[in-house]
């Protein structure tokens, strides 16, 4: 149904509801090639940021001493090996310096994010832009993930280009996309993971309309009655078929996982949260028996298709350390090759017994580690790199070149008080955006709370996956401030004061993760136009505020060399040093 052929019973304000497709699953708004093109352009945008420069500083920094090398050891023998002291000068001199020293290294992440640091050392070779080839490439496609699920989040376009664009001009996400470490692949297959789900509950949304209407042509009972009439729950939805998406989100966080462990919250808190949108999408639908329809036929397949598919892909991440003998911990192989992943189990097993107790006592001091609860803040962030150059910032007497990892303050001060802005939205309004998005950033930062309270040595670019969730929790409540458009603000999705249709018995939605779906007015409510434009504007200006404060950081995010007091400048409280 166009969203300008709508019936005079649904105009605003009225209980009736539109057909169960358009109910459970509308069709997003928009011209289907804006809807690339925007992103596209987005995202060429943020590729420029990230790859200009990008072998600047000549030179390893802060953490790539470990990660540029363990990746080049993966390409040699499979897995980490030992280097020589000075490996870090050999690496970028001569890349066929025999940098190796004696054995295996014991190392405390899983290998896929070294191994995606090695495809670019591989491509380019063993220098500062070959390892950072791969974490660019991450940072860039990210903006182009987020771009798309903002749009099928809000039903605008525009909006989904200001998230790609928000999250292009951070200043954590750029540094970590410009560095050989391992957070920005965690961001990366983490939304990922979060796109398949979202595009997962469209589609399986459109599947139960399809299979509920095909059984039961009178689905909507008399034209009095407000509610449709309850449908048999218990027949099979397919779940193996309607929820083909969620394969692909068990390969991302299994990938994510397989970069560094923080991935397992985000497989926790998302099995739950699909789990709760299968309980919505039928109840809003009018099925019988919706919790036992949901706890027989989707529970099961979602935790296969989340956690056991994201368990065969993290362990076929270690495939070089099964397969290849030599790897710490690793024992004798077999001769017969079908053999050793049978073997190589046990060995397995008590490496990672090893990598968990080295990540539970890990609490040495360090300079610049912080806590959860200071990172939204920006309260201490990181120096990755940091020299004084004796010449190159116009001839002052005192030069400055640094990398420092620290978030856009506009946008994350910002995005502090959008986050709390969206808890009110998900009590009030019930939209599953809100509270979406507020689960996935919960998951990804209370989390870290119990390893604080013991003294573990943590960093702020530990948020790094948090960030596209911060940008989420600003791009609703910008929509929010917007309004409608003149046909229809929220596109697919939206859930507007005034405009909520009851669920059954009364209820919007279901815990804050299904909200209630929209009745579309077939014309703006009184005053949508002047609240649109004040709402745009000061979504447009907070979009130049961020720009203006990226481009004010970024000598200091790139490692441009500037006359030290301009480096003083930039930094704008003690904590940061």
């Amino acid at each position: 149904m166009a969203t300008t052929d709508l019936a005079p019973a649904q105009a605003l304000g009225s209980r009736r509801r539109p057909p169960l497709r358009e109910w459970l699953a509308p069709a997003i708004p928009g011209s289907p090639a804006a809807s690339w093109i925007g992103p596209i352009l987005v995202t060429v945008f943020a590729g420029f940021l990230r790859f200009y420069r990008l072998g600047s500083p000549h030179a390893v920094v802060f953490d790539e001493t470990y990660y540029a090398k363990d990746a080049l050891a993966l390409l040699k023998f499979g897995w980490e090996h030992n280097t020589v002291d000075n490996a870090d000068k050999m690496l970028i001199a001569d890349q066929h310096a025999d940098i190796w020293g004696n054995g295996p290294s014991f190392v405390a992440h899983p290998p896929f994010g070294k191994w995606m640091i090695a495809i670019g050392e591989w491509m380019f070779g063993a220098t500062p832009f070959g390892w950072r080839f791969m974490p660019a490439v991450a940072g860039t496609l990210s903006v182009l993930i987020l771009c798309r699920v903002a749009r099928r989040m809000t039903g605008s376009t525009l909006l989904g280009c200001a998230a790609g664009l928000l999250l292009a001009l951070d200043g954590l996400a750029f540094v970590t996309s410009r560095a050989a470490l391992l957070d920005v692949f965690v961001m990366f297959w983490i939304l990922a993971g979060f796109a398949c789900i979202v595009n997962d509950r469209d589609r399986s949304r459109r599947v139960l309309a399809e299979k509920i209407g095909r059984g039961d042509t009178s689905l909507y009972g008399p034209s009095s009655s407000p509610h449709p009439p309850p449908f048999n729950g218990r027949a099979s939805l397919g779940p193996f078929l309607a929820h083909g998406w969620r394969w692909g989100a068990g390969v991302c966080l299994g990938l994510a996982c397989a970069t560094k462990w923080t991935g397992v919250f985000y497989v926790a808190a998302f099995g739950l949260m699909v789990l709760l949108w299968d309980y919505g999408a039928r109840r809003a639908a009018g099925v019988r028996s919706p919790f036992t329809g949901t706890l027989l036929l989707e529970a099961a397949p979602a935790f296969a298709q989340l956690v056991i598919v994201g368990l065969v892909t993290y362990l076929a991440t270690w495939w070089g350390w099964i397969f290849k003998p030599g790897g710490w911990g690793r024992g004798d192989a077999s001769s017969h090759v079908l053999l050793r992943p049978f073997e190589a189990m046990p060995d397995l097993w008590r490496y990672h017994k090893q990598m968990f107790d080295f990540h539970v006592g890990l609490d040495d001091k360090h300079p610049y580690q912080s806590w959860p609860w200071d990172w939204p803040i920006l309260k201490r962030p990181v120096a990755f790199f940091y020299n004084e150059p004796k010449s190159g910032c116009d001839g002052a007497a005192r030069c400055s070149r640094e990398i420092l990892g620290i978030g856009t303050p506009a946008l994350w001060w910002g995005a502090v008080a959008a986050l709390i802005a969206l808890v009110f939205i998900w009590v009030l309004l019930r939209d599953w955006r809100a509270g979406s998005v507020l689960w996935a950033f919960l998951a990804g930062w209370l989390t870290w709370f119990p390893s604080a309270f013991s003294e573990r040595t943590m960093f702020l670019f530990y948020a790094t996956p948090l960030i596209p969730f911060m940008v989420l929790a600003v791009v609703l409540v910008l929509g929010y401030l917007m309004g409608p458009a003149p046909a229809w603000f929220g596109g697919a999705h939206a859930a507007r004061p005034g405009e909520l249709d009851g669920d059954l018995d009364g209820h919007d939605g279901v815990e804050g993760f299904d909200g209630a779906h929209p009745v579309r007015p077939s014309s703006p409510p009184p005053g949508a136009g002047v609240r649109r434009l004040i709402g745009a504007a000061a979504a447009g200006a907070f979009l130049l505020v961020v720009l203006a404060n990226f481009a004010y950081f970024y000598p200091i995010l790139a490692a441009e060399t500037i006359p030290y007091d301009d480096w003083h400048a930039r930094i704008w409280f003690g904590s940061w040093v």
